[in-house]
């Protein structure tokens, strides 16, 4: 089933000598720097939404760096030094709110400009929050539980000089989950001599953690997709879809489009991808992966790379693995006409404008995947009220931030006759912006 866009598309604010300007990242196979990315995504709005020049200087560059060096003793007894990042963009909107990531690839760079995607993500479903990003260059999965442990709250005590409830609150991102989360909290409280469940988000239930905060993301993702198909007057009903990358996000966005109608014919994860053009049985699916840690395998499925999974005939693609996953190489042959990032910068600035010429509609990570932060603030408020909601009102609420949001871009979208993420950038600056100039300059 084809993808109607339902109305005219907006004149494209794409040049051909953007990558010319000073600053345009520079390419290698069609990857970005993704800092780079970031900055060259906010200055695309500068100009059009006539930003102040001192606010824009502001805004290009984080408020703040802490790069930690530190020591775990290994099962062998041996000491390794990890190195470990905490990255504040903006806080100028509130306590600064961002996830963790333990992955091998973690840099400097990938940090900042996650931070900075936060601080537009935020402001654009208006949560009263800054934006930050961490994380460890490690591998997760060659350490034992032990070891795993032991790095966590060693991380976590060297960030601490950050952290608090009302200053910076940690979420879950790739490689860390819930139980993470608990040693990182149990870690701050032990040093504050009292429980502080609201010094971090993503927990378990059992302390503090919030009901539908493990679907957030995914479920947020969802409710973009339908707001873009209900608005063009379609149905997501026996739409095709391939996701990319079968984590906490991907996973849920496929089991919850597969609930809505829509038939997911391909999922990969770090091993690979399977493919069925016929569908596949999510609750299945999902099982095998827990039973042999990968979709690969999975009976009466074709095998394809994460690269060719992108490349699928679908009508929606869900890039939900990591970044500069489409460029500009691999954007003319993209056959999906609704691309919606559940990752946090899958698609480069010259994919976008390749995408956008194209006819295809990208619904930007600083709207489609923030149901995730959204959730966490639930959770951050329950936590300090110590008064939790029910599930029901919970995807009841978010359903109306998301919705509120996307109004928000469309509106942006037709002022400006935009793309999506320009528009999405339009909604986030501006308020952020808002934000800077109601508090001033100090001194």
């Amino acid at each position: 089933m084809a993808l109607d866009s339902g109305r005219k598309q907006p004149a494209s604010t794409w040049t051909k000598s953007d990558a010319a300007k000073p600053g345009a990242p520079a390419v290698t196979q069609g990857h970005v720097n993704p800092y780079e990315m970031a900055v060259q995504q906010f200055d695309r709005v500068v100009d059009l939404i006539k930003l102040d020049s001192g606010i824009a200087e502001i805004l290009r560059h984080p408020q703040r760096e802490l790069t930690v060096n530190f020591p775990v003793r290994m099962d062998d007894g041996s000491v390794h030094i990890f190195t470990g990042y905490r990255v504040h963009h903006s806080i100028a909107r509130g306590p600064a709110k961002g996830g963790l990531r333990f992955a091998s690839a973690v840099d400097i760079d990938e940090v900042r400009a996650l931070a900075m995607w936060m601080t537009w993500k935020c402001a654009v479903v208006s949560i009263p929050f800054g934006g930050a990003k961490g994380g460890v260059a490690c591998d997760p999965k060659s350490l034992s539980l032990g070891e795993l442990e032991r790095l966590t709250r060693r991380f976590a005590t060297e960030i601490s000089i950050l952290m608090s409830p009302d200053r910076d609150i940690p979420a879950p991102d790739v490689n860390t989950n819930p139980q993470i989360m608990a040693w990182i909290m149990d870690t701050y409280s032990m040093h504050a001599g009292h429980s502080v469940t609201g010094v971090v988000t993503g927990k378990p239930l059992s302390v503090g953690g919030s009901e539908g905060r493990a679907e957030a993301t995914g479920r947020g993702v969802l409710y973009t997709i339908e707001e873009a198909i209900r608005r063009r007057g379609n149905s997501l009903q026996g739409m095709s879809v391939a996701v990319q990358g079968f984590g906490n996000v991907g996973s849920v966005s496929a089991k919850l489009l597969d609930e809505a109608g829509a038939k997911v014919v391909a999922v990969s994860d770090s091993k690979g991808g399977i493919y069925n053009p016929a569908g596949l049985d999510i609750k299945q699916l999902v099982r095998h992966r827990e039973e042999q840690g990968t979709v690969r395998g999975f009976r009466g499925t074709e095998v394809v790379t994460n690269a060719e999974l992108l490349e699928l005939p679908v009508d929606i693609l869900v890039p939900a693995a990591y970044e500069n996953q489409i460029t500009a190489v691999n954007a003319p042959r993209i056959k999906a006409q609704l691309v919606a990032e559940g990752a946090n910068g899958p698609t480069t600035p010259e994919a976008d404008r390749i995408l956008f010429d194209r006819g295809i509609t990208v619904l930007p990570d600083i709207l489609c995947n923030a149901g995730g932060v959204t959730v966490s603030y639930f959770e951050w408020v329950q936590d300090l009220q110590e008064f939790f909601w029910e599930e029901a009102e919970i995807n009841a609420k978010l359903k109306r931030v998301m919705v509120r949001a996307f109004d928000a871009v469309e509106q942006a979208q037709e002022n400006h006759q935009a793309d999506m993420r320009t528009a999405a950038y339009v909604v986030g600056v501006q308020r952020v912006a808002e934000a800077i100039k109601t508090r001033g300059i100090y001194p």
